[in-house]
């Protein structure tokens, strides 16, 4: 595409390099790699993303009273860029974290490499099937006033302009942290769908870019940000309220459905948001899991609903003095409580 903004380059170029330079190292060594054979240990990970911490706790927990000595996935907090290099060559056993079709990019070395690498990763089980969305969001008020109900709207200029904070011509879209997926998605999305000769990703923390959002919204300012569910962002900013789904085109190779019955906040029913729907979903690597048969059993069965991640989300986000581990953890175990009979069935799952 013409046009294409020199931050966006920047951008654009950051995450892959990184992941062929890590991946290609991995391919020499991997061979070599892998878990120990079972020494009723696990070594966990989580997400930089705190909408996944409380359920990164309950796995934890879980694996706790099957009988493993689990390492605080708190220590171990990592973007994808890091964690999945890391995962292949056993350095960790696993995480809940897992996002998919968009995380498919980390286990498939050819998308990254150009060369194919067989990574001893595998997704196990699904905590939320089906039901995790991601898109673009503007104001309510913006969008009532402009009538803009989708992206492809953007691809005119003026009406980008609308979006533009620092002067440049070009709509600031509040994007992803660096290393997320969602970052490298959106890159595609500016790099090859029809808005994009218009728009700027803006990367950074995203609870601190959110936090801004909510300040322009307050102001009655335009904004275009990247929102996901679960979030807390999805309880504070109420769709069809302070804010509205933009529908989007779908790039040739997007895989999974995109689009969304019943959404609250979209103008079209159903609302093509322009990404696949995601899974959240266990993942280890296969030779800790070929290992250890109880924690794959385990992994295989455990869900969490939707609506109970959203409420815990909100929670974090309505403290006013941050949130700690030890709370996140007594969420968590609060959570198992309140699920006891279920978790039981589990557990006894697990044990075979």
């Amino acid at each position: 595409m013409t046009n294409q903004n020199a931050k966006n380059r920047r951008i654009f170029g950051r995450v892959p390099v990184i992941l062929v330079a890590v991946l290609a190292a991995l391919a020499l060594v991997l061979a070599g790699c892998g878990t120990d054979e079972d020494d009723g240990t696990v070594t966990m990970a989580r997400a930089n993303w705190n909408s996944g911490h409380m359920q990164a706790a309950i796995y934890a927990q879980l694996l706790g009273e099957l009988g493993y000595e689990v390492s605080d996935p708190a220590e171990n907090t990592r973007d994808p860029n890091g964690f999945y290099p890391a995962l292949a060559s056993g350095q960790f056993d696993l995480w809940v974290n897992g996002w998919f079709p968009l995380h498919d990019i980390y286990l498939e070395g050819e998308r990254v490499t150009g060369e194919t690498l067989e990574l001893p990763i595998e997704p196990v089980g699904y905590q939320v099937r089906s039901g995790a969305l991601q898109g673009y969001m503007i104001d309510k008020a913006t969008a009532d006033a402009m009538g803009i109900t989708s992206m492809s709207q953007l691809a005119n200029a003026s009406v980008a302009r609308v979006f533009d904070h620092d002067g440049d011509g070009l709509a600031d879209l509040i994007g992803c942290n660096d290393g997320w997926g969602c970052q490298t998605v959106i890159d595609s999305h500016i790099a090859d769908l029809d808005w994009g000769d218009n728009v700027e990703q803006i990367s950074g923390d995203y609870n601190s870019l959110v936090a801004g959002v909510r300040e322009s919204i307050a102001a009655g300012e335009p904004v275009l940000f990247y929102a996901w569910t679960p979030n807390w962002t999805y309880e504070v900013l109420t769709p069809g309220e302070q804010v509205v789904w933009l529908e989007s085109p779908v790039l040739d190779d997007e895989e999974g459905t995109t689009e969304v019955r019943g959404l609250r906040g979209c103008a079209s029913d159903p609302c093509n948001l322009g990404w696949a729907v995601s899974s959240i979903r266990a993942v280890g690597n296969e030779d800790f899991l070929d290992d250890n048969d109880a924690v794959r059993r385990l992994l295989e069965v455990v869900t969490i609903p939707l609506e109970d991640i959203a409420a815990q989300n909100a929670k974090m986000a309505a403290a006013e003095l941050g949130y700690s581990e030890s709370q996140i953890n007594a969420d968590a175990a609060d959570w198992i409580e309140a699920n006891r009979d279920t978790v039981d069935g589990w557990l006894a799952t697990a044990r075979g």
